[in-house]
């Protein structure tokens, strides 16, 4: 492991000087109190080694741009420079998120194009960009639900959650006041229509449905689910996080979609991941408009834009500003830059990456969920276990070959479940590298699981105590 920064320190070793003070200050301007006694322990080094230490540092980053991503359910995919680009203009980024809206025309014009291209795409009514990521548009969602319901004196405390849904999605039911309540899926990975018609009565509000779901595979009954919700007063509320394997394919207002999010950060062309950024914004059906979160904007017949504040039934503000700018601006440059043929395309490749890449797969790893799936699908370990290798021994070894694991051990009902996702951006080669490295990685396991069992062996770290580093985070060095 590379030395630590402190522990290169050498007593006497310096790289800054700075001038003596020309007169010391009668008094502190800090109370004593939060003064220590001592000169603070810094290190001590000279200016080339913090330049190498840092430099050393960078090399451990692993990003979209120097290796394949396969993170399922997360789309990890490479975004256009250009994008980056406009987002960082100045005449963006400067901008105050509160200045007089006859100054910012511009920027309201880009919020509101964005607003209609998302409606065009999801086949609803209305679309606030507010939310700052994809849970909190599944908050804001929620919370419409909550209030529709409220405001029709109905009292609907359940929200259905399918066992193959994103798992935030009960965590944002539970924190707009319902009670989730799973529901199963069949062996083909659709929802069990049995259980989910034994689930439904007056107290269900609706059910979350993330579409593609977490096997990557769209659910055949989607409508006919639509419609028994429907039946029983519920709402429908559809998780897009996975839209890049549906736009332009399937508009989910047509489908009976009566609300639904967006990840702008995934699915047009913003890096993901890692605590950011985000953006979420949440779309409804005509009825549900009124409840948006605020501001919206809105074009008059004079063309002028302006922010709307006082939509009749509003959950409120639920961010400052008008959402995060960077990301929208991201949004619309790949939306204007593909079209819809281009985005239609886009999802096309998601879908042929990913099933091209499972049929490479499949006769080295256990696929429990058969069939044609969409932008991703889950594999786990039933031809690995003889040999004792679990799913992390396998994700383990893939960093030794230079690539970032999938995500493991999630969907839950996969067990040991390798849960993949190519991207549409990817090239054919870089599958068949990806490929041929999961296939000596199967090979390793039948004769010599060993070398998966104590992999990785080229990381600075190799098998930390995470239920250990999540619990008792260690935030500062100290002195060994």
């Amino acid at each position: 492991m590379r030395e630590l920064i402190f522990e290169r320190s050498t007593p006497g070793i310096e790289n800054v000087f700075l001038p003596p003070c020309l007169k010391a200050p009668e008094q502190a301007a800090v109370d004593r109190k939060f003064i220590s006694d001592g000169s603070p322990e810094l290190p001590e080094v000279g200016e080339l080694d913090i330049i190498r230490h840092y430099m050393n540092l960078s090399k451990l980053n692993f990003s979209v741009d120097t290796n394949f991503y396969p993170l399922g359910s997360c789309t990890m995919k490479y975004n256009p420079k250009i994008n980056e680009e406009i987002a960082g203009w100045k005449e963006f980024s400067h901008l105050h998120p509160y200045l007089p809206e006859e100054h910012v025309q511009g920027m309201l014009e880009i919020i509101w194009e964005l607003q209609e291209s998302l409606k065009d795409i999801s086949g609803l009514q209305g679309v606030s960009l507010t939310p700052a990521a994809g849970a909190h548009g599944e908050l804001a969602g929620n919370f419409i639900i909550a209030k529709y319901f409220r405001e029709r004196g109905e009292k609907r405390h359940i929200m259905l959650i399918p066992d193959s849904a994103h798992g935030t999605n009960p965590a944002s039911a539970v924190m707009a006041g319902f009670t989730p309540v799973e529901v199963a899926s069949d062996k083909k990975g659709d929802i069990d229509i049995e259980a989910l018609k034994g689930k439904l009565s007056p107290e269900v509000a609706g059910i979350m449905m993330t579409q593609p779901n977490t096997l990557g595979i769209f659910d055949s009954n989607f409508r006919k689910i639509a419609d028994l919700v429907h039946a029983a007063g519920g709402l429908v509320y559809m998780d897009g996080a996975n839209m890049n394997a549906m736009m332009c394919h399937v508009k989910p207002g047509e489908i009976g979609v009566d609300v639904m999010h967006f990840n702008l950060h995934k699915t047009f062309s913003t890096p993901h991941g890692m605590g950011g950024p985000g953006s979420g914004p949440v779309a409804v059906g005509k009825k549900l408009v009124p409840y948006l979160p605020v501001p919206v904007a809105e074009k008059d017949s004079t063309g002028i834009f302006r922010l709307e504040y006082g939509l009749k039934n509003t959950i409120g503000q639920i961010k400052e500003g008008y959402g995060n700018i960077g990301v929208m601006l991201r949004a619309l440059v790949y939306i204007l830059a593909l079209g819809r043929d281009g985005l239609k395309e886009a999802a096309d490749i998601a879908v042929l990456n990913a099933n091209y890449l499972k049929a490479r797969l499949v006769k080295h790893f256990h696929l429990q969920y058969d069939g044609i799936t969409k932008h991703e699908f889950v594999l786990d370990n039933e031809f690995q276990k003889g040999a004792g290798v679990k799913t992390l021994d396998i994700a383990k070894r893939l960093l030794d070959y230079g690539y970032h694991a999938p995500t493991v051990y999630f969907p839950l009902i996969v067990h040991e479940a390798i849960m993949i996702e190519p991207t549409e951006t990817e090239s054919k080669k870089a599958l068949d590298d990806f490929a041929d490295t999961m296939i000596r990685i199967a090979e390793e396991a039948k004769s010599d699981p060993g070398i998966l069992k104590n992999a990785p062996v080229k990381t600075p770290i190799r098998r930390p105590d995470e239920v250990k580093a999540a619990k008792n985070p260690v935030l500062k060095w100290t002195k060994k």
